[in-house]
């Protein structure tokens, strides 16, 4: 089987069991992952680049899959995507205010993960869902912990969180291997009384309802993979524009192949590539 096209970040599903669905848009098709476990296959880059967003062609892929003029023009790709406490819209310079009322000015979960360690990140999933970003963040365990009325106000509460725990992953040690269990609820517990003082600030200068304490379960996830790499070998499609081998796993947005290779599909969204499954 081939197929050719322009490569996105994979879909992910939470099936019934627990376990991770991945399906990777290529061109016009959506390939299952499912099926090609455990196979041979090659993926090469054809040496062209396109904007995911506007379609333009690029020599350089920017933000996973921008092209310089939308990241410089386009919200989503504004500084405080990536830091929300720098949220400006309340100051009228949102590069794009429908956009941000559709995405920034919704309800947003403070959640803790284990990613192969304790982390604090944001995301807009409901409550008693499994939300996308964790499982792109690879995590096993996932908790919502607090939910707040728009992206601003949930970046400063996750920045009174960063002082005790990260909010990055460590995708090396997301990749080596299962991590041990961490007691979720225990750290929601330890957290909430060590920030009481910025919390109260932060209800103090955004009233009452900036932020209510949810009371969700922990959720397990499951991602389908028979071999870890002991000694992480990262693939650069730029320059390794072709490689074949075969797909032991997927975690995260990554693909784990034999000789301990791992690549981050997500990263080179916008890449023209063929794709061959033998």
């Amino acid at each position: 089987m081939q197929f050719q096209g322009t490569l996105k970040k994979m879909h992910t599903h939470y099936n019934d069991n627990g376990f991770v669905d991945y399906s990777l848009p290529i061109g016009e098709a959506l390939v299952s992952m499912e099926p090609i476990l455990g196979q041979k296959l090659t993926l090469t880059f054809e040496q062209a680049i396109s904007c995911t967003h506007c379609g333009r062609k690029t020599k350089k892929s920017f933000n996973q899959g921008y092209c310089y003029p939308c990241v410089i023009s386009l919200a989503q790709c504004d500084t405080c995507i990536i830091k929300p406490e720098l949220c400006h819209f309340h100051e009228g310079t949102c590069r794009e205010p429908e956009w941000g009322e559709a995405n920034c000015l919704q309800d947003h979960f403070v959640y803790l993960a284990n990613t192969g360690a304790l982390k604090v990140g944001i995301t807009r999933h409901v409550t008693d869902a499994v939300s996308s970003r964790w499982m792109d963040q690879g995590a096993t365990q996932a908790l919502a912990i607090m939910r707040v009325p728009n992206r601003k106000v949930s970046g400063l509460v996750e920045m009174a969180f960063k002082k005790y725990v990260a909010d990055k992953t460590n995708w090396r040690t997301m990749l080596k291997g299962e991590p041990d269990a961490i007691n979720l609820q225990a750290e929601k517990d330890r957290l909430l009384d060590n920030i009481k003082a910025p919390l109260a600030e932060i209800e103090d200068t955004h009233g009452l309802t900036a932020f209510s304490e949810t009371n969700g379960k922990v959720h397990k996830i499951t991602y389908p993979v028979s071999t870890y790499p002991e000694k992480i070998k990262s693939i650069n499609l730029d320059k390794t524009p072709t490689f074949t081998g075969t797909l032991n796993g997927i975690k995260g947005q990554y693909w784990l192949l034999d000789e301990d290779r791992v690549i981050n599909i997500r990263k080179y969204a916008g890449y023209h590539c063929t794709l061959t499954i033998e």
